[in-house]
C-alpha cells in the first residue's frame, strides 16, 4: 500500500511540476498531445501570436527584448509576462547578450506543433491543392 501511494504522489508532483509543459515527444519521436495544447494556448492571445510570427520572421538571429516592445508598441511589463508565456509552452527562447536578452522563436516546438497539426491530412495520401497554406492577399481597407 505505501508502494502504491509514494507512485501517486510521485505521478503528482510531476504533473504539478512548472516544467510539465515542456515539449514532450513518445518514444517514435512524435510531440505528443500536451505540449500542442500548451503551444496553442500560448498562441491563443493576440499579443502573444504577434510577439511569435515576428520572432518567426526575424530568424534565428531574434530580437532583442526592448526592440520587440518598440516594435509591437507594448509595455516592457506587458511583454515580459507575454514572452514568460511564450517561454513556458517551449516557443521561445532567450539569451543574454551583454545587458541585452535577446529572443528567438524556438522552430523545433513550432515544426513539431504544424507535424502534429497535420500528421494525418488527407488521410495518409498526396495533398491537394486545397490542403496547402497559401499566402493570401491583404485586403485594402476603405
Amino acid at each position: 500500500m505505501e508502494a502504491r501511494l509514494r507512485h501517486v504522489f510521485q505521478r503528482r508532483a510531476i504533473w504539478r511540476c512548472p516544467l510539465d509543459i515542456a515539449l514532450h515527444f513518445d518514444v517514435n519521436g512524435n510531440v505528443e498531445k500536451k505540449s500542442v495544447l500548451a503551444a496553442l494556448a500560448a498562441l491563443s492571445q493576440e499579443s502573444r501570436l504577434d510577439i511569435f510570427r515576428l520572432l518567426v520572421e526575424k530568424g534565428p538571429q531574434g530580437l532583442a527584448a526592448g526592440a520587440i516592445a518598440e516594435l509591437l508598441g507594448l509595455a516592457n511589463a506587458t511583454l515580459s509576462f507575454h514572452l514568460k508565456e511564450l517561454s513556458h509552452a517551449n516557443l521561445v527562447t532567450a539569451r543574454q547578450s551583454g545587458r541585452f536578452i535577446y529572443y528567438t522563436a524556438d522552430f523545433r516546438t513550432m515544426n513539431g506543433v504544424v507535424t502534429y497539426l497535420t500528421e494525418n491530412c488527407c488521410e495518409g495520401q498526396a495533398c491537394d491543392v486545397g490542403c496547402r497554406p497559401t499566402a493570401q492577399r491583404k485586403r485594402k481597407t476603405s
